[in-house]
This record gives C-alpha cells, structure tokens and sequence, in this order.
C-alpha cells in the first residue's frame, strides 16, 4: 500500500477571509495580520465546524468549513497541539511559513459547510 503523499486540513473562516480566498482563487490564503503570529488549521471537520457555527456564524456574518491538502513533507516540520477535547487538534504554523505553506497546497481550497448566523 502506497504511503498517504499528502494531509488533509480543514480552516474555519467567515465572511472576510472567504473573500479573500476568493480572490486568490482558493488557491493560497491570505497573509497573516500583525495581531496573526500564527495560521491554526485543524485536522478534522468536526472540529472546524464547532469554530464556524460558534465563532464565525454570529452577529450576521456566517461560518465556513474550509477543506484542503498540503504535501505530508511540509507538514511533518510542525506538531499537532491537542487544545481541549480530544477532537480538538490544530497545526500550528508560524506566519512567517504561510507562501511556504501555500506552495505547498494540492488542488484547491474547497468550501465543504456553510453556517448562517
């Protein structure tokens, strides 16, 4: 059996960044703001859709669940970080590696869930 060539991450994003996403044609994600030092995918669609229904989807705006590949040898340089629940893991990666990161994508940055506040 072959070995799996690349990781599946999921990103929960509202209104603002799937714009952005938008125009970059969900092919890269946005730099990082100044107050951003770090980009939080998460491992699992569960996870990201409890962010988006509870973080994302309020006051008008709504929540996306974000699905995409990056290459297994890009992401074996960061840790999963467990951050509650046993569901709840997040990769950590610094700002400074997000061209790194999006040269890294396979395919595009798919919209997989959408929650309305």
């Amino acid at each position: 059996m072959a070995k799996k060539e690349t990781v599946v991450l999921y990103r929960p994003v509202g209104n603002a960044e799937l714009a952005l996403l938008r125009e970059r044609k969900f092919r890269r994600w946005p730099p990082r703001l100044p107050a951003q030092p770090i980009f939080y995918p998460v491992t699992n669609e569960q996870y990201a859709a409890e962010i988006a229904k509870r973080w994302n989807a309020k006051d008008g705006e709504d929540g996306y669940v974000t699905k995409f590949e990056v290459k297994k040898a890009f992401m074996d340089n960061f840790d999963v970080q467990q951050v509650g629940a046993s569901h709840h893991m997040e990769w950590w990666i610094p700002a400074e590696k997000m061209e790194e990161l999006n040269d890294n994508i396979i395919g595009e940055i798919q919209v997989v869930a959408e929650y309305s506040s």
